[in-house]
């Protein structure tokens, strides 16, 4: 069980401040959001506050912004239909009833002739039995009611599509950018709990299986050199030791001012045949420190992920290597048995793989959606929308097909 919360937990906090950097730039920029939801499929849960519906779906498999005009809208109204339509005191239209109008006693009902919600906000028609014809002013703000469901209307400058291409450029980029701001965070504080090592070679915490604490050296102790070896860093001297995997080495220590000597033999790590002597750094808790830490670490796990990338593109790593949510999970269950340091660890390392993965220029992420933009802004235009988003439905096809791959491959190695 947990597992299952630490799982839910992490996954919902990747998720929800990747969303929210989208959300919060769309507002900067003056979109209209209509919706912010964590998960897919059926509403579990939601709520309503200003102009955006925010809800948690039934599937935890993503999230997304719904912003005006980005998608098709969902009610569409022609000339023919009878509406109904509500005024407030200045005559200007409010909600437009498109069914169950008996539902709304007051309501004016006209046949319309013409309309536009996009650009004049305006609503011409006539009403039974009158042959004049009569043209309303429809709100900013008015609401499309369709089956007891309200859908705000969205002006052009509302719209995704109307705002400049350094606008749209970032409320796209925001989402990757805060899973990256995301795991900076943890990791300071995860340096703010731990300590950060210092960069002298001082010995931290010895574990009881390690060949330093049988050699007799002890939490403290100052390395000076080690077979004759000047030392003068912790990295000088892990090079050494997991350079030596079961040789002897002469050490020569200062312990609180009395320099000795002790030979030490580096045991073997079976996974890449290195030494090790099993001892942790010395480490300082300071505040400076911390954030260094934490983007030292955002730093050397986003070249790590990279140059992962990077194998799987020149065929070193295959698909089978990759991992979907069954093995985020599993992995996730061993992590957790270790401790919840480790845990914070690794919840950074996923946000700055999900920032990463979603930079990608490949249709349907938000990498891909950025090489549009860019393209745009070569090329003076934007590319016809219809050919985009056909790219980019092939591209969440393609998608969806390489998910059920990787779980299949995840439940394979892990339960089968």
């Amino acid at each position: 069980m947990n597992t299952v919360i630490a799982f839910i937990i992490i996954f919902g906090a990747l998720v929800f401040f990747h969303e929210l950097g989208h959300l919060v730039f769309a507002k900067r920029a003056g979109m209209l959001c209509r919706e912010f939801a964590i998960g897919f499929g059926p509403k579990v849960f939601s709520f309503r506050r200003d102009e955006t519906l925010y809800t948690i779906r039934l599937l935890p498999l993503g999230g997304f912004v719904r912003v005006a005009g980005e998608d098709p809208e969902l009610v569409e109204i022609k000339p023919g239909y009878n509406v109904g339509l509500i005024t407030d005191k200045h005559g200007q239209v409010t909600k437009i009833i498109v069914n169950n109008k008996s539902k709304f006693p007051n309501v004016k009902v006209i046949e319309v002739e013409r309309i536009d919600l996009v650009h004049q906000l305006v609503i011409s028609g006539y009403e039974d039995n009158d042959e004049t014809l009569q043209t309303f002013k429809v709100h900013d703000k008015a609401m499309l009611v369709a089956d007891d469901q309200e859908t705000q209307i969205a002006p052009y400058n509302r719209q995704f599509a109307s705002k400049s291409i350094s606008q749209r450029f970032f409320q796209i980029f925001a989402g990757p950018m805060m899973n990256f701001i995301l795991a900076l965070v943890l990791l300071i504080i995860l340096g703010s709990l731990i300590g950060t090592p210092i960069k002298e070679p001082i010995l931290g915490e010895l574990t009881t299986d390690g060949s330093a604490i049988e050699s007799g050296l002890k939490q403290g102790d100052q390395v000076i050199s080690i077979e004759n070896i000047e030392v003068s860093s912790w990295d000088e001297m892990v090079e050494i030791i997991q350079g030596s995997p079961d040789q002897s080495l002469h050490f020569i220590v200062n312990r609180n001012g009395e320099v000795l000597e002790f030979d030490v033999t580096p045991k073997v790590r079976e996974y890449d045949n290195t030494g090790f002597i099993g001892v942790y750094p010395s480490v300082e808790k300071t505040v400076l420190g911390s954030i260094a830490f934490g983007f030292e670490q955002t730093y050397f796990w986003t070249k790590e992920i990279l140059f992962g990338l990077g194998k799987l593109v020149t065929g070193q790593f295959s698909i089978d290597d990759l991992s979907g949510p069954v093995g985020i999970y599993s992995l996730t269950d061993q992590v957790a048995q270790s401790g919840i340091y480790n845990l914070i660890r690794w919840a950074s390392i996923l946000s700055i793989n999900l920032g990463i993965i979603n930079l990608l220029p490949l249709p349907a992420l938000d990498g891909g959606r950025l090489t549009f933009i860019a393209v745009e802004a070569v090329r003076g235009k934007p590319i016809d929308p219809q050919k985009e988003g056909i790219v980019h439905f092939i591209g969440f096809a393609f998608l969806m097909l390489l998910m059920i791959v990787v779980t299949w491959n995840d439940i394979q190695r892990y339960f089968l």
